[in-house]
């Protein structure tokens, strides 16, 4: 059994409320304030922890390099934007219901990945 960490569940808790999809240092940055003294160590291997424990998805990485983290595990998909880096949640592209009802199988993890311009970038290029 894991033993109840106070750092586990604040960056747990952070995760859960925000749908930024953050990278480990932006983590780290708002924990601090809830716990001064964490490392950014202690960010990873919670993170990593809590992704192999399939508490948190892992959905990286990004165009910066990091890998983002969605503490929303529901099935449902993402858009990349290939300009500004932003992640979004675009919802259940696939019923998984309906697949699992129609191939007779069983789905734990869904995940699609989209890759594009997005709405605001498509908009600033036209400015110009």
């Amino acid at each position: 059994m894991l033993k109840h960490s106070k750092q586990r569940d604040a960056i747990l808790a952070n995760l859960r409320s925000r749908y930024d999809h953050p990278n480990a240092d932006m983590i780290f940055a708002n924990i601090r304030e809830e716990i001064p003294n964490i490392s950014l160590g202690t960010v990873y291997r919670n993170l990593a922890l809590l992704a192999e424990m399939g508490e948190i998805l892992k959905i990286g990485p990004s165009e910066d390099g990091k890998e983002r983290y969605d503490g929303h595990t529901h099935p449902h998909s993402h858009f990349f934007c290939e300009n500004c880096g932003e992640i979004y949640d675009i919802g259940e592209i696939f019923d998984t219901r309906n697949l699992e009802e129609k191939l007779h199988i069983c789905i734990h993890e869904a995940s699609t990945t989209l890759k594009g311009i997005c709405k605001g970038c498509l908009h600033s290029q036209k400015q110009f």
